[in-house]
Order: structure tokens, then sequence, then C-alpha cells
């Protein structure tokens, strides 16, 4: 069955039209741009600093807005009919991955907007950071199917945001706590190894190490949300 552009227009504009009436789920949108209100009036602002910002709306925009879109559809027993239509998986997976894709996108570049920052010259942290926002979407995907209601998702995503969205604040802890080591893997910490050696002038030599890791993530994540997809299509 080929794409149907038609059928993913569809799932998108509803989705964004539940989100838009669903003020809770949307509202969480708001923390990064509250993070980068402040931190813009520190002064000046370090590398790190833009970096956690980033993951964070990476982290509590892109993964909850996911998480929360999809459980929203379970909760009203609706996407049960939904993977029951002609609708192919990558079509429903895509339609609903869209709206949380621009948001995030969107409430990013704001925050950076706001701080100050800017992306000129920097490529591959560009890169870096699309290729972390499918591992979070991927993410936000997996914990959708597997909670049963939005408020359910809004305790599940806790430890996601402390995990992966603040593992930039954490890992200087390493040192002390040894089991804080395992951070230095997160999309999160390898971002930040993508920018500072994108501003020190590496090259793919040295920057492949940071993307190969990021993207054992999104191919685990995708695998395992497309796993638990096709399972609940079967129950």
């Amino acid at each position: 069955m080929t794409f149907s552009v038609k059928r993913f227009m569809a799932i998108f504009q509803k989705d964004l039209k539940d989100l838009y009436r669903n003020l809770y789920v949307s509202s969480t949108a708001l923390m990064p741009l509250v993070f980068a209100v402040i931190y813009s009036r520190v002064g000046e602002v370090p590398l790190a600093m833009y970096l956690f910002v980033i993951t964070l709306s990476l982290a509590l925009v892109g993964t909850f807005l996911q998480c929360a879109i999809i459980a929203e559809e379970k909760e009203k027993n609706t996407l049960r009919g939904l993977m029951l239509s002609p609708a192919t998986l990558t079509e429903i997976l895509a339609g609903k991955s869209a709206v949380t894709i621009v948001i995030t996108i969107i409430v990013t570049a704001v925050s950076m907007f706001i701080m100050g920052f800017s992306f000129d010259g920097r490529g591959w942290l560009i890169a870096g950071i699309l290729l972390s926002l499918i591992f979070f979407i991927a993410l936000g995907t997996w914990m959708g199917l597997i909670t049963r209601s939005v408020l359910e998702a809004s305790v599940y995503i806790l430890p996601v945001m402390f995990i992966f969205g603040m593992a930039n604040m954490f890992i200087g802890l390493a040192d002390q706590f040894s089991f804080l080591q395992v951070l230095e893997y997160t999309p999160g910490i390898q971002l930040e190894e993508i920018a500072n050696l994108g501003e020190s002038g590496a090259g793919f030599d040295e920057l492949w190490k940071p993307f190969a890791i990021i993207g054992a993530w999104v191919a685990a994540t995708l695998v395992l949300a497309a796993v638990t997809f096709k399972k609940r299509m079967m129950d």
C-alpha cells in the first residue's frame, strides 16, 4: 500500500485540533521558554546552558507531546479504530509525529532566539538536534503506547525529563556518584559533545562517534515503538 498524503494530513489536522483543545498538554511547551527567558538575563551564557535548554525542549516537548497525543487516543478508545482503518503504520505514526515535530522545532527555535543563540555555521549541531529529535519522538511514541491515559503519561515523563532532558546538569556529579557515568551515553550529552567538537573545528573523523551513539538510540527506540504498535494492533 502506497503512502497516502490525504490520510497523513487528516491525522495531522485531527491531532493539531485535539492538542489545541488540551491546554494541560500544550502548556508544557512553555517550560523551555521560561528557562530561556531566565538564562537570557544572566549575561554571558556558556554553550552548555544553550544545550541544556535545547535538550530539555526535545525531551519535555517532543517526548511528552507525542506520548500524550497517543495516550489520549487510547483514553478515548479511538486508537484501536485508527489502527484498524485503511491508514498504514507509516501514515499513522508520521501524521501523529508531524504535530510534535513542528511544535518542538518552533519551541526550540524561539528559545534560542530569546537567548540570542545563532545556528549560523553550526551545521553539525543542527544535524545532531534533528537526529536526537527522532529519538525523542520515537521514545514518546513507545511511551504513549504503554500508558493508558494523559495523567499516566505525565507521570511517566518525569524519569525521561530527568534522565534524558537534564543529563547535562547531573553529569557534573559523575565523579562523586559513579552510577551517573551512564549519562555520558545519553543523546543530550552526545549533543553537547557534537557542539563542542564543532566549535573546535573538528571533522567527521571525530564527530562520527557521538552521531553513532545517538543513531543507536534512534534505531533501538524506532524498533521498540514499531514492535509495540504492532502488538497493540494484534491484541
